[in-house]
């Protein structure tokens, strides 16, 4: 009844944005995403026609793998049970182990539906050989993997030299 904005699961509430939790980075990749084009702000997203549903699990200090779990089932919830088209989450975050919990869910959010879109990291590393999560994840659906790696690209259509990459573990730049 009180999340027609989406959800905090780090604050548990229905304030996604909140500047002293230095919310800057989701929104960036948010306007990057989505940002009207041709409104003389001077900067475009990919696609002009498309909605966001922030569900923000992040903090000042990092977040919990249980706040990102409760924010999948939370987003497969509105697709199943409210009939949203939810296709696809965003991902731009890293850090911390493997966890089947984590798998479970993105497992679940593949078979509702939905790719789960992960930066592949910033440490420079080669995830084929060591694994950086979420982007190292493999889902296993009824139609295959749900996870998308992305790598970060310079300004010139390189890899960026902080850049995670792996010729099996990231899908594109």
């Amino acid at each position: 009844i009180d999340d027609v904005h989406g959800w905090d699961f780090y604050n548990n509430d229905n304030s996604t944005y909140d500047a002293s939790d230095g919310d800057a980075h989701g929104t960036h990749v948010s306007g990057t995403i989505g940002g009207k084009g041709k409104n003389a702000k001077g900067v475009a997203g990919v696609n002009w026609n498309v909605s966001i549903i922030p569900a923000k699990f992040l903090g000042p200090n990092g977040g919990y793998t249980s706040g990102a779990v409760s924010a999948l089932y939370y987003l497969i919830d509105l697709k199943s049970r409210h009939a949203l088209n939810l296709v696809a989450t965003s991902n731009s975050w890293g850090g911390g182990g493997y966890t089947q919990t984590l798998l479970d869910a993105i497992n679940a959010a593949g078979n509702a539906g939905m790719l789960f879109v992960a930066a592949a990291g910033n440490a420079s590393s080669n995830i084929d050989s060591r694994p950086s999560y979420p982007a190292s994840y493999v889902c296993s659906t009824s139609w295959g993997d749900c996870v998308i790696s992305v790598a970060a690209i310079s300004s010139s259509g390189g890899l960026a030299s902080f850049s995670n990459y792996g010729a099996s573990s990231v899908d594109l730049g």
